[in-house]
């Protein structure tokens, strides 16, 4: 799959070819530690610097490439929808995977947040849990339903672990209610949970409405974080 900068990417291993030498950074007067770390972090992250390199707009475009390499998630003339699509390293991946530039399929990036342009995507600012948000999408295609719907979204941590957990919960089944008016038979949901998986009430509404669902951990989530995706395959649409 081409980056977006029309350039041979990692994809394969989906891994960077190669790591810089590792970057120190001094606490500055006002900062605290922790940014430092997270500043240090970035710096020495191989995949923030295959995106800067490459032209994606975030590290989780690996984490998707990944995903799609593996199981299939798009191909070219798919309709795909990017919840949450800020900044819009899955936007740009997802315009490559199903040729949207070439009119081929078509991405619809929604946020909330201010998005700069995202090249052969349908930009749309709108809150997804809103009526309005599947105005706005049935009206950008035409009444035709989407292939895939995908979500990075992470509610904004807290520090306490099941609280965390809960809320990013709340967040994958607000979303998957959304792909399950919107998706096509055979459609596909990824979205974003926490360590300890989805819970079951989820897990059994999911495997209701798709053939296969299961759990990935791409290599590009950082060894230290809880995030798993969860990845449901074959929508069933009148179950």
């Amino acid at each position: 799959m081409p980056g977006p900068n029309s350039r041979k990417t990692s994809r394969g291993k989906n891994r960077p070819a190669g790591r810089s030498l590792g970057v120190r950074v001094r606490t500055a007067k006002g900062r605290k530690i922790s940014s430092t770390r997270w500043l240090e972090r970035q710096l020495n992250d191989p995949y923030v610097q295959a995106a800067q390199r490459e032209g994606y707009r975030s590290r989780a475009a690996y984490k998707l490439l990944e995903i799609d390499e593996k199981h299939g998630l798009m191909k070219p003339g798919d309709i795909v929808i990017d919840l949450g699509a800020a900044p819009g390293g899955w936007t740009q991946v997802a315009v490559s995977a199903v040729a949207a530039e070439t009119g081929k399929g078509s991405v619809v990036a929604l946020d909330i947040l201010d998005m700069d342009a995202v090249p052969g995507a349908i930009m749309l600012k709108a809150d997804f849990m809103e009526e309005e948000a599947l105005r706005l999408l049935d009206g950008a295609l035409d009444g035709h339903k989407a292939n895939v719907v995908m979500s990075d979204m992470a509610a904004s941590a807290t520090g306490h672990r099941q609280t965390d957990h809960l809320r990013i919960m709340a967040l994958c089944e607000a979303a998957l209610g959304f792909a399950e008016n919107i998706l096509a038979p055979g459609g596909v949901f990824l979205a974003k949970v926490l360590q300890g998986g989805t819970e079951n009430t989820l897990l059994q509404r999911l495997k209701q409405k798709f053939k296969k669902v299961k759990h990935v951990k791409p290599g590009a989530s950082r060894a230290d974080s809880s995030e798993l995706y969860v990845l449901a395959q074959g929508f069933r649409e009148e179950t």
